[in-house]
């Protein structure tokens, strides 16, 4: 609490020491003849707000309402037929940042012998994910994904795609 007060002091003196100084600036020298001259009334100085040439803007703030969206980490996933597919484990965006698939880690009993499948972010449908219990379903079976290509990171992503809408990744070149 000292900190902040020490804080918010010091930078109370320095935003003063600041506009002194632009003031003084802002007005011409006095002369040896007016040193001794009366005293009159003189106009209030103008406040000037000094900021910093790189101070960043107030960032903006977005509400959203606890029942419009949620995460996906972690969810478990079902096929349409009620089977136990796995769970999200990752997402996978391209280089604008579009989320383009969903990384699950499939197969296994608690970890062990399970795989990371890589399927269409369109395959998957969130409809009833209220809270942390709701599964996502996946409009693949569970064969499908049985016989989909193990996802490892650095390596070319095979996309398993309910509908074989998802284009590939372009090259960058």
């Amino acid at each position: 609490m000292r900190g902040i007060a020490a804080l918010t002091l010091g930078t109370a003196v320095v935003a003063s020491l600041a506009a002194a100084t632009v003031r003084a600036a802002d007005e011409p020298p006095i002369g040896p003849s007016e040193a001794n001259a009366p005293a009159t009334a003189q106009p209030p100085a103008s406040t000037v707000t000094v900021t910093p040439k790189d101070a960043a803007p107030p960032p903006s703030v977005t509400i959203i309402g606890a029942s419009e969206a949620h995460g996906v980490l972690g969810r478990d996933v079902r096929s349409a037929a009620g089977e136990d597919m796995g769970r999200i484990v990752d997402v996978i965006v391209d280089r604008t940042g579009h989320v383009r698939a969903a990384a699950i880690d499939f197969g296994g009993f608690l970890g062990v012998g399970s795989r990371k499948i890589v399927v269409d972010w369109n395959a998957l449908r969130f409809g009833k994910i209220a809270n942390k219990k709701d599964s996502i379903t996946l409009e693949l079976t569970k064969a499908q994904v049985a016989a989909a290509p193990e996802y490892k990171e650095d390596t070319p992503i095979v996309v398993l795609g309910a509908s074989g809408s998802l284009q590939p990744l372009q090259a960058i070149q």
